[in-house]
């Protein structure tokens, strides 16, 4: 069906910000559907600045949008779920294309639409709302990017706070105190572990100093996710790339850890979709083996962009699907394409979408592992709740989560004042790992409980 929204007329006539347009809508029997209903619903956001650019994909970013969303079901109970935006790792030709502002602006555009379309939408699970309202959303943003083939996790990105309300009014409408009891059954086999600890992994961008990795390394954090695929043509990238990767062998290729079976300190790097061919993959991989750094290599995340469809099971190191893995069905067309594991992301996908991603990879035996979206301390724990869960991960016995915030953000203590436990011991990494002991469990890292912060911005 041809959308009806014509987009010069909509940038000129309505902005960005609080739209009330909207695409016509799938009406699939939703009055014989049983559930919950959200009668009521609002949406804001804060701006946090970076300590410096952060950079990837070939550009950089320097601040990132909170959003939050309120929904109310018919019972009158509300909740608030909360966002972290990324226009640079969602879609960067959009980061590209627009200011930083105006690229920040389109994606909460799309949260405010999704929210409006969940408005008398029933729902048994948040689940079955985002299956409803995913394309629609999806297709709305095409119009108001300009992007006719808009990434799907450009719209995913956008309904996370609407996706984490709708289950925190799930869980209240039903009376459920703990993530476990909130999962639907379907996704609970995929999440039955109970790990005691999970490793923290800081990510180095371009630019990052050696002296701030070589300080993160004496902490006691031993896995380090690091950012390739350095601005540039091809062959530029891969010799920034190759330089950046000889520094940090330098720097911590000998330091040694207690948490990996050879005591080295393994390496995670993340392409971002930056590398055109396995050929070139193959010349920075041949290059980590001159210098010695091949065997620390643990995984490579993302190394080619979503169309490339080479086979990467034969490259004999494990290759991890991200941003290309939007949903349960491109992880399953990167499985078949040699993929090893998925970098899963409750806080850039939406946990829904994410429990599709994980029950699908785990009837596949493929580990996940939980990656960052530079969120703020309350969405570290959502990503947090999954990770302490997961299947541990090949060659370690406890579960994996990036967390880059405290390295990124300007005020990032100020930040950690509006987490509703902050003081728990689960909240800040110990020598590179979260404590996930049985109260972690028992409270739910605090997802539950009310921030007064968020709280304010819907007064």
């Amino acid at each position: 069906m041809e959308n009806p929204i014509n987009r010069r007329s909509f940038l000129q006539h309505t902005g960005l910000i609080g739209l009330s347009l909207s695409l016509p809508t799938h009406l699939i029997s939703q009055s014989a559907m049983k559930g919950f209903q959200i009668e009521r619903v609002n949406a804001n956001f804060e701006r946090e600045h970076l300590l410096r650019p952060f950079g990837f994909k070939g550009a950089a970013m320097t601040e990132v949008w909170q959003t939050a969303c309120k929904v109310q079901g018919s019972s009158g109970i509300s909740r608030i779920g909360l966002g972290t935006q990324n226009v640079l790792w969602s879609d960067s030709r959009v980061f590209a294309s627009h200011s930083e502002n105006g690229g920040n602006a389109l994606m909460f555009a799309m949260t405010e639409f999704a929210l409006q379309q969940a408005k008398n939408r029933r729902f048994e699970t948040p689940v079955d709302l985002l299956d409803q309202l995913l394309d629609e959303v999806w297709e709305y943003g095409k119009v108001i990017t300009g992007q006719k083939d808009l990434r799907k996790t450009f719209a995913l990105n956008a309904m996370v706070p609407l996706d984490n309300a709708a289950w925190l009014l799930y869980a209240a409408e039903n009376k459920q105190e703990q993530f476990d009891e909130m999962l639907p059954s379907a996704y609970q086999k995929a999440l039955k572990e109970r790990h005691p600890k999970v490793a923290a992994i800081p990510a180095f961008g371009y630019g990052t100093s050696m002296e701030e990795i070589k300080r993160l390394a004496e902490e006691g954090f031993f896995i380090m996710k690091i950012k390739i695929g350095a601005p540039g043509e091809p062959e530029e990238m891969l010799e920034k790339d190759k330089a950046f990767l000889k520094s940090i062998h330098e720097t911590i290729g000998s330091n040694e850890t207690p948490h990996t079976a050879d005591g080295k300190i393994p390496y995670y790097f993340d392409a971002n979709g930056r590398y055109p061919s396995k050929e070139y993959l193959q010349r920075f991989l041949d290059y980590a083996q001159s210098i010695g750094a091949f065997e620390q290599i643990a995984l490579i995340e993302e190394p080619f962009g979503e169309k490339n469809h080479e086979y990467v099971g034969d490259i004999g190191v494990v290759i991890a699907a991200d941003e290309s893995a939007h949903t349960d069905e491109d992880a399953l067309r990167r499985i078949e394409e040699g993929y090893k594991a998925i970098a899963v992301k409750a806080v850039a996908k939406t946990l829904s979408m994410t429990l599709k991603i994980i029950k699908l990879a785990n009837e596949r035996q493929i580990p996940c592992f939980c990656a960052d979206l530079t969120v703020n301390p309350i969405l570290v724990e959502w990503n947090k709740a999954v990770a302490a869960r997961l299947p541990a991960f090949p060659g370690l016995d406890f579960g994996l989560q990036e967390t880059n915030g405290f390295q990124n953000y300007a005020n990032w203590e100020s930040m950690m004042e509006y987490h509703p436990t902050k003081g728990a011991n689960w909240v800040s990494p110990k020598e590179g790992v979260y404590p996930t002991d049985s109260t972690f469990f028992a409270r739910s890292g605090g997802i539950f409980e009310p921030s007064e912060h968020f709280e304010k911005m819907f007064p």
